[in-house]
C-alpha cells in the first residue's frame, strides 16, 4: 500500500520527522464540555506575543455572571423535574408522547436509544422546536422581509440572481446535474479540473483535491493521513467531523484547551519526551488539527503561534478553515491570508465550498504529493459520488470573483464589506450591554443566552420583528453558555443592521438579557460613518 506523505516525512523521507510521543492518557477524548473561563473581568487579549502579530488580537470571553449561572442552573434543574413527571404521564397514557420510543414488546431488550439525550429531546427540544423547523419557503411562512442573520453566506454568493447563479445555470443545461459516478470510473470532468487548479491558485499551494460534502471532507480524510502509532492534538473546541475523524483514524488522541498555547506546548514536550504509551517508541507522527474561526465561539485560531510550535516539535498542522475561507483576510484567503502566513507553513488546508462560496463540498490541499495520496487512499475519493457540476461552476465563478479574475471589484469589494459589517455590529451589541464572544474580526457572533426559558423564547420574539436567528443550546454548547449565533454577511446593508440592531436590542430589554458589567459607552454614529461612506456616497 502506498504510504502516506506524512509518514514518509515521519521515516524521514520528505521532510522533518517527529521522533518521540505523549504519556499515557484519556485515549480518544476530544471535547471538554466545560471551557476554560477567562479572568474575572473581560478579557481584552492584545500583544505582539513575541513578534508573532502584525495586528492587535482582540478576543473577549466575559464571565458568566454568578445570579445568572445559578438562575441557569436552577432552570435546568425545573425542567428535570418537570420532564420526569411528564414521562410519567405519558407512562400512564395520561400524557400522548409525541417522539419516537420503545415499542411495548421490545421492553424485554436493552433500549436501543433511550437516554439522557432522548430525555432530553422529548422534554427541552420538542417545546421549543419550531426555532430550528421553520420552512424558509415564502409560500409556506407568509413573509416577504425576514432579515436572516443565521446563515453562512458570508460573501453573498448564495443568491438566485447574478453571474454565479447565470453561470450554474447554463452549465447545468450543458452537463447536466449530476454524473451518478466516482471520479475514478466516469464522473470526472474537466470542470472538476479547472476547479481544483483555481482552488490550488486561489490557496498558493501546489495542488488541491474537491470533495462533495464538508463534513466528510474531515472524517473520510484524517484516518487516510493518520493511523495506529500516530498522535493527533485537537483542540478541544473542534468540529464534530474532526472528531469523527480523529476518532475513526485509530491514532492516539489528546486534547488541549482551546486556543491555549501553554496548554499544546505542554502536550507537545510531553509527546517528544516519553514516546507511545507502554513502548515509549516514537511516534510516527504528530498532527496537530486546528480550525480557522471557531463556529460556536467565533473565535479566530492563534495561527502564528502554532505554526511556531509546529515548527520547533517538527510536528504537522492540518487547518480546517470551514468558516474562515472567504470571510477572512485582506483577499479573502482565510486565516493564514488573515495573518500574513506563508501557506506552505500548514502541512494539510482543509476547507468548505458551503460558506462564503455558497455551494457545497470541500477541499484538501498542500503538497502535490499529499494530494497525489489522497486520490487513491481516501475514502471519500474512492468511493463519493463526483461533484454535480452546477456545484463547481458556482464555486469557480465565485472563486474567480473573489480573486478578482472576473474583471471587476465585486469579490474584494464584498470581503471588504463583510469586514465593514462585522466590525459594527459586534461594537453595536457591546455598546447595547450584551455579553458576546469570540474574535473582533471574526463575523460568526456567539451573543449569550444562557437560560433555557430563553432560548425558545428569543428566537420567537425575532421572528416576530421579522429577524431570523439561529439560537443554541445544549448539546452543542455547554449546558449553562446557551446563546444565539449571528452569522454576519456582505449582502447586509447599513439598513438591516440597525433593523436587526434595533429589534435585538428590544428583545434584550424584554427578556432582560443585557448581562455585560463592562459595557461600552453609546456612541453616535459618526465613529462608523466611515465604514459605509462609499456605500452612501
Amino acid at each position: 500500500m502506498t504510504e502516506s506523505p506524512l509518514t514518509k516525512a515521519a521515516n524521514g523521507e520528505v521532510g522533518p520527522h517527529v521522533t518521540n510521543g505523549l504519556k499515557p492518557g484519556r485515549n480518544g477524548v476530544l471535547r471538554s464540555v466545560h471551557r476554560c473561563q477567562q479572568d474575572e473581568e473581560e478579557v481584552q487579549r492584545s500583544s505582539n506575543h513575541g513578534g508573532f502579530y502584525n495586528r492587535p488580537f482582540l478576543e473577549s470571553y466575559e464571565e458568566t455572571p454568578m445570579l445568572v449561572a445559578v438562575l441557569t442552573y436552577m432552570g435546568y434543574g425545573v425542567l428535570t423535574v418537570f420532564g420526569y413527571l411528564r414521562d410519567f404521564l405519558r407512562h400512564w397514557k395520561i400524557e400522548k408522547c409525541h417522539i419516537a420510543r420503545e415499542r411495548e414488546e421490545q421492553k424485554d431488550f436493552v433500549p436501543l436509544y433511550q437516554d439522557f439525550e432522548n430525555f432530553y429531546t422529548r422534554n427541552l427540544y420538542m417545546r421549543i422546536r419550531d426555532n430550528w423547523n421553520r420552512p424558509i419557503c415564502i409560500q409556506f411562512t407568509n413573509r416577504y422581509d425576514v432579515i436572516n442573520l443565521g446563515s453562512y453566506n458570508y460573501l453573498g454568493f448564495a443568491e438566485n440572481t447574478g453571474v454565479c447563479a447565470d453561470a450554474a445555470a447554463e452549465v447545468a443545461m450543458t452537463y447536466g446535474v449530476g454524473l451518478a459516478s466516482t471520479r475514478q470510473e466516469i464522473g470526472n470532468l474537466d470542470k472538476h479540473e479547472e476547479m481544483e487548479k483555481l482552488v490550488a491558485e486561489f490557496l498558493g499551494v501546489e495542488s488541491a483535491m474537491v470533495f462533495g460534502m464538508g463534513f466528510a471532507t474531515n472524517s473520510m480524510n484524517i484516518p487516510a493521513l493518520s493511523g495506529k502509532g500516530c498522535l493527533i492534538l485537537s483542540d478541544e473546541l473542534n468540529h464534530a467531523s474532526l472528531v469523527l475523524g480523529a476518532r475513526l483514524s485509530c491514532s492516539t488522541v489528546r486534547v488541549f484547551k482551546h486556543n491555549n498555547m501553554q496548554s499544546l506546548e505542554k502536550l507537545l514536550r510531553e509527546a517528544i519526551v516519553h514516546g507511545q504509551p507502554r513502548t515509549h517508541r516514537p511516534w510516527k507522527k504528530i498532527l496537530i488539527v486546528v480550525e480557522g474561526i471557531y463556529s460556536m465561539e467565533g473565535s479566530i485560531v492563534r495561527l502564528p503561534e502554532i505554526v511556531a510550535l509546529k515548527k520547533r516539535y517538527r510536528a504537522y498542522l492540518y487547518l480546517d478553515e470551514a468558516h474562515s475561507i472567504g470571510a477572512l483576510g485582506r483577499r479573502g484567503r482565510g486565516v493564514v491570508d488573515y495573518f500574513g502566513l506563508d501557506p506552505g507553513d500548514v502541512d494539510v488546508l482543509m476547507g468548505t465550498f458551503t460558506k462564503s462560496f455558497g455551494a457545497a463540498g470541500g477541499y484538501i490541499a498542500g503538497r502535490k504529493e499529499l494530494i497525489d495520496f489522497l486520490r487513491s487512499n481516501s475514502h471519500s475519493a474512492v468511493y463519493a459520488t463526483s461533484m454535480s457540476p452546477p456545484v463547481v461552476e458556482q464555486i469557480i465563478t465565485s472563486m474567480k470573483c473573489i480573486m478578482g479574475e472576473d474583471g471587476t471589484t465585486i469579490g474584494s469589494d464584498r470581503v471588504r464589506q463583510l469586514e465593514e459589517n462585522t466590525v459594527y455590529f459586534r461594537k453595536k451589541l457591546r455598546e447595547m450591554g450584551f455579553i458576546i464572544y469570540g474574535n473582533n474580526d471574526s463575523p460568526v457572533v456567539p451573543m449569550m443566552l444562557y437560560m433555557p426559558a430563553k432560548i425558545g423564547a428569543f428566537g420567537r420574539e425575532m421572528l416576530k420583528r421579522n429577524i431570523g436567528v439561529v439560537v443554541v443550546g445544549f448539546p452543542a454548547t455547554p449546558i449553562i453558555e446557551s446563546r444565539a449565533r449571528f452569522c454576519i454577511s456582505a449582502a447586509h446593508s447599513k439598513d438591516m443592521l440597525d433593523r436587526a440592531l434595533s429589534a435585538i436590542g428590544e428583545v434584550g430589554d424584554l427578556l432582560q438579557l443585557k448581562y455585560s458589567r463592562h459595557r461600552q459607552p453609546a456612541s453616535s454614529a459618526r465613529p462608523f460613518d466611515h465604514l459605509y461612506e462609499d456605500i452612501d456616497g
